[in-house]
């Protein structure tokens, strides 16, 4: 496994930069707070596996924590996968939750503006996209887009809800309570994701995603505020 040391882009075009102190809890936190998301990865194993069904190379965008590079790893020993994210400590963190398959893994540290051209056959971006702005998101999807061969599959998941009110303050507060947030800390954690999230209605990022280019978008995965689709380069 490889790990660039080039420096970030711009922000708003991937995950913020996530710290040692995010990456020391990610993997634990990250599992209490997405229903199923050991499902998630598993279907987008199978989606991807319908198109690349022997060897292939997979664009993960948002990589950092390495959760879905072992998942897809463990179940397609013929691929072999390109990880980016702009933090060099979740991208540790992700080296070392892929354990054995490090030689079939390249990192780089970085937004999907400076990721390698490809083209890949398939991609995935979970639990990212929020992160982005919105005014950045759909040049993101698209560049995405733009590194994938004609037909691949691209499986994405991430925070989605209504957001006209009452409807958008009602889905936070069920954010906030599944997640688990002491009361005392539950007023500041919908105060973060009502400021500091890009969120999107599934309307919007359906719309968004055919927008950028892809075609047969289709819903795969809803766990409470997050949904998940697969759409075709």
């Amino acid at each position: 496994m490889t790990l660039n040391d080039e420096k970030s882009g711009p922000p708003g075009v991937g995950k913020p930069a996530f710290t040692a102190a995010h990456a020391s809890s990610y993997v634990e936190g990250t599992l209490k707070r997405v229903p199923g998301l050991a499902a998630l990865h598993r279907m987008a194993s199978m989606l991807i596996a319908e198109r690349v069904p022997g060897s292939g190379r997979v664009l993960v965008l948002g990589a950092g924590g390495g959760l879905e590079l072992k998942a897809l790893a463990d179940a397609n020993p013929d691929w072999d996968f390109y990880g980016i994210d702009p933090s060099a400590d979740m991208l540790l963190l992700a080296e070392e939750t892929v354990g054995p398959h490090r030689p079939r893994v390249q990192l780089h540290q970085g937004y999907i503006d400076t990721a390698e051209a490809g083209p890949f056959d398939a991609a995935v971006c979970f639990l990212t996209l929020h992160f982005v702005a919105r005014d950045q998101r759909l040049d993101t999807v698209q560049r995405v887009r733009r590194r994938l061969v004609p037909g691949a599959p691209f499986v994405v998941a991430h925070i989605s809800f209504p957001q006209g009110e009452p409807e958008r303050s009602i889905w936070i507060a069920r954010h906030v309570a599944f997640g688990g947030q002491a009361s005392g800390d539950a007023e500041s954690a919908r105060q973060a994701i009502a400021t500091k999230l890009s969120i999107l209605s599934p309307e919007e990022d359906e719309a968004m995603l055919r927008e950028a280019g892809f075609s047969d978008v289709s819903l795969i995965y809803a766990g409470l505020t997050f949904r998940g689709w697969v759409a075709y380069a």
